[in-house]
């Protein structure tokens, strides 16, 4: 009886605090990221994906069809509410999954799908096993978004043979540009304890048919040459193994000197050469599936090859020679630029990489970031992009919001990477486009690849702002088919993710694709370079001291008393040069220039009128005011989606929100007060004047910077 007692007295307690909120129901965390398999609300289109989907036959055993079929049967229990058998044959039987693997399959590349309805079954046919586990992501993504199964004929090839993220993460757990939380990969356990997260990083990538992905930082350690650390890269690689994915390191080009004890680094060394061959020897024991190494060179005070009056084409050629006996590659990233003070860095990988087309071995890629600079809100194509016919060249984006707003500015990529990818460089005449130049079709490359430079952290939801999932989510779609548009990406993203309610898709779609451009309209409008800053987040257009000349604001946007804006035309720094005509006929006349380019390519007077009817000063001021006011509409849409969406991602949005209008505001008052004292302009009507000095705002900055 006493115990009795106390049991019914507990369950009194726990019903009080549940009905006080103390135990709230459990809410999405966001962890499943787009493969939220919730059960299908709709009785009757649940029924019928039932009725098709009653079993899953396998035509082989390899890991990754064995990969396929478990995530069929995780997906299927989920959205139907019920087991789906697993069995080794169809045959007679209809109304099931079949996987098959095929080789002679008509039309497909090695790593494409076929979805098809055959004999009364849904087919899933590729020419190897990694085929068929994108063929089985595919169909459980038409189940996610509604789409029909009662006749299906999908054929899929992927554009880009390596999609891989870089992952800029530190031995010490830390992760350069990271914003949510610290690095994914906890060394300090590996190899022995295998985090069960790792796995579903790889359900997630292969979802979108990424395949590689580089572990560590291009501000590369020695440390990840060592036996110690390639054996707990090891670990990784059979984890990701049976989802395709295949792992890549960043070098130290100096490891030779640092890690190996010789005299010097020099590529053309046959001591280093001998080193690296050995090293590359002993990473295919230990990974024999090895993707390649990632290499930032000469850059921002990283060793390379010109360290010894050597090329990039040596350094690159020597790691290539090393992976002969392998089928890894070498990535040679051409983010590089000297601290010139009468030079512009928007010419600098250009003018290192172009001389060198030709030079390199088969096995190197150079990697080029979609913009000459970095990764700023809004770029011009990089230059490069058509003009290296004998290279292949990777597209580099970045997908963690370095120069957006961090975890804390919604803005959705897929624009900024559309934008890039249509982008035409007219080498071959019109049409020719970055994206034709990307994925091998322009110039013949054999070799193509396209990177994105990972957001995720350790951070429950894995990339901070919930929102930010969908960046992830679009490149590796892109990077499968850059044909796809950023709308319907979003639309995939927000079904699979957020809600299937029409009306709050169709809202929250919408405020994806606006939120690029409301954060380019308060941050940097027109072209308007952005302020550099160490941690490349405050607004401070002001600043003017550093180490060189081009980690200063004011080299960007070289405001005066005359005007705003980067002369790069015949009578600037002729960078407009690297273009070929049609391209520059588009950019050189400021009469004509697009607006978004504008102040990238001219010095503009203050009191010039635009095509809008304004001055340049009223257009920013324009820009600045109604970027920072939209926040308040991304707010209020937010809003009339609440009932929709869950409750913990919704609140957790609404408070992000918050902080972006605050923060919108800090950027717009920067940029106007300080742009006002070389402009000599007011503001103009309707908007009010900020309510903070220059000086409070400059205060403001400084203490920020000294978190």
């Amino acid at each position: 009886m006493k115990n009795r007692s106390g049991c019914l007295l507990l369950l009194f307690w726990l019903l009080v605090i549940g009905r006080a909120g103390a135990i709230p129901p459990a809410g999405d965390d966001g962890y499943r990221l787009w493969l939220k398999y919730d059960r299908i609300t709709d009785d009757a289109l649940r029924q019928s994906y039932a009725r098709a989907a009653g079993f899953i036959a396998l035509s082989g055993d390899g890991p990754m069809l064995q990969t396929a079929a478990g995530e069929l049967q995780t997906g299927l229990q989920g959205l139907l509410g019920k087991a789906v058998p697993r069995i080794g044959g169809a045959g007679n039987r209809t109304g099931g999954i079949v996987l098959a693997v095929t080789a002679g399959e008509p039309g497909l590349q090695p790593e494409g799908y076929r979805l098809s309805t055959r004999n009364g079954n849904l087919v899933v046919t590729g020419k190897t096993d990694a085929g068929v586990l994108y063929g089985a992501f595919a169909l459980l993504r038409r189940i996610q978004t509604g789409q029909s199964l009662e006749t299906i004929s999908e054929t899929s090839n992927p554009k880009v043979r390596f999609r891989m993220l870089n992952h800029w993460d530190n031995v010490d757990g830390s992760v350069e540009r990271g914003y949510a939380g610290s690095s994914l990969w906890k060394w300090y356990e590996l190899p022995e304890r295998i985090d069960p997260r790792y796995r579903d990083y790889a359900r997630a990538n292969a979802s979108l048919g990424i395949n590689a992905t580089v572990v560590n930082n291009v501000n590369a350690s020695a440390r990840f040459m060592t036996e110690e650390y390639l054996r707990k890269v090891a670990a990784l690689a059979q984890v990701f193994r049976p989802y395709g994915i295949r792992v890549y390191l960043s070098v130290y080009f100096a490891a030779p000197k640092t890690l190996g004890g010789l005299k010097t680094s020099d590529p053309l060394d046959p001591q280093v050469r001998q080193w690296w061959a050995d090293k590359v020897k002993e990473i295919y024991r230990i990974i024999p599936d090895f993707g390649g190494f990632l290499v930032k060179a000469n850059s921002e005070g990283e060793p390379g090859p010109q360290d010894y009056g050597r090329t990039h084409a040596d350094g690159a050629n020597m790691l290539a020679e090393a992976l002969k006996p392998y089928d890894g590659v070498v990535i040679w990233r051409a983010f590089v630029y000297k601290a010139d003070p009468k030079g512009d860095r928007f010419k600098a990988a250009y003018d290192e990489f172009t001389p060198l087309d030709g030079q390199f071995d088969p096995k190197v890629i150079v990697q080029v970031k979609n913009g000459p600079i970095d990764f700023q809100p809004r770029e011009p194509f990089s230059p490069l992009f058509g003009n290296m016919p004998r290279t292949p060249l990777g597209m580099e984006f970045q997908l963690t919001q370095e120069y957006l707003g961090f975890a804390t500015h919604l803005v959705y990529e897929a624009p900024i990477f559309r934008e890039c990818l249509e982008s035409d460089t007219y080498v071959a005449g019109k049409g020719s486009t970055v994206a034709k130049v990307v994925d091998g079709s322009l110039h013949g490359y054999a070799m193509t690849a396209m990177a994105g430079v990972a957001n995720t952290g350790s951070h429950r939801n894995w990339t901070g702002h919930p929102l930010a999932q969908a960046n992830w989510y679009a490149f590796g779609r892109l990077a499968w088919d850059h044909t796809l548009t950023a709308e319907a990406i979003a639309g995939e993203w927000v079904r699979m993710t957020l809600t299937r309610e029409p009306q709050a898709v169709k809202r929250i779609v919408n405020l994806l694709l606006r939120s690029r451009e409301i954060y380019v309209d308060y941050n940097t409008p027109l072209g308007l370079s952005r302020p550099w800053t160490g941690v490349h987040f405050a607004p401070e257009p002001w600043q003017n001291r550093s180490s060189r000349p081009d980690w200063t604001a004011v080299y960007y946007h070289r405001a005066d008393s005359v005007g705003l804006g980067f002369d790069r035309t015949a009578t600037g720094s002729r960078a407009l040069e690297q273009y070929r005509p049609e391209v520059r006929r588009t950019w050189e006349n400021p009469e004509t220039c697009p607006l978004p380019f504008l102040l990238w390519f001219h010095h503009v007077p203050w009191t010039k009128q635009l095509s809008s009817g304004r001055t340049l000063w009223n257009e920013l001021c324009t820009r600045f005011y109604a970027g920072a006011d939209s926040v308040r509409w991304m707010q209020r849409e937010w809003a009339q989606v609440k009932a929709a969406v869950d409750p913990d991602t919704h609140a957790d949005v609404a408070g992000r929100l918050l902080t972006q209008e605050r923060e919108a505001i800090w950027w717009r008052d920067a940029w106007v007060l300080y742009l006002q004292t070389f402009s000599k302009q007011p503001i103009p009507t309707p908007f009010r004047k900020p309510e903070r000095t220059l000086e409070e705002v400059k205060r403001s900055v400084d203490v920020y910077l000294l978190r």
